[in-house]
């Protein structure tokens, strides 16, 4: 089963300190907490200089969306974010201080509750038609860049525009369309 969501209909909000807001896209089980997710997707957008919020337990990866940039200090050593470093993982209960190194920045955040499941994030380019390789029984795709990407199986056709989310639950094979795209795929190991 296929389910697109659209980010159109999403709702964002804002973060205690301040510093920015995020967007939660999907989770599992639906409905979960931050207590209780075994993954969770969602957009977050930085504004101003601050620390990240503490996920004990949670491994967490971060794709560049929009904006510069980030610097990310995790005390002994330094992460920039950037266009060029656009993808990056951590696990959840390392301190991080996050510096904006433009006027803000938006990214991707993937979280996954170590000992449930794991998850693999990739950056996809898409010109033309090309084929996904699936590589777990829950894949998410996200449109991070481009107007649009149309994904067809032999039962389904669907189009997305930018900052949409497709989740795949079936085992079905893809074709991916898009005159330019770049796609963020996450793809949910159960363990």
């Amino acid at each position: 089963m296929t389910q697109l969501i659209q980010y159109a209909n999403l709702r964002s909000a804002p973060w205690k300190n301040g510093g920015g807001c995020t967007t939660e896209i999907a989770v599992s089980p639906a409905g979960a907490t931050f207590d209780e997710f075994e993954w969770r997707v969602s957009l977050a957008t930085i504004s101003q200089d601050g620390p990240f919020s503490s996920f004990p337990g949670i491994d967490r990866s971060l794709a560049l969306v929009d904006g510069d940039g980030v610097l990310l200090d995790f005390g002994d050593e330094r992460f920039v974010l950037s266009p060029s470093e656009p993808l990056i993982e951590f696990a959840g209960e390392d301190a991080v201080h996050a510096t904006v190194t433009g006027q803000h920045t938006t990214d991707f955040n993937v979280m996954t509750r170590r000992g449930l499941c794991r998850h693999r994030l990739e950056l996809l380019t898409v010109s033309g038609k090309e084929a996904l390789k699936r590589r777990s029984g829950t894949t998410l795709l996200f449109l991070a860049d481009g107007e649009s990407l149309t994904l067809s199986s032999t039962r389904e056709r669907i189009a997305m525009v930018r900052y949409d989310t497709l989740v795949m639950a079936a085992d079905d094979d893809w074709t991916l369309e898009a005159q330019r795209a770049t796609v963020l795929v996450v793809d949910i190991i159960n363990q």
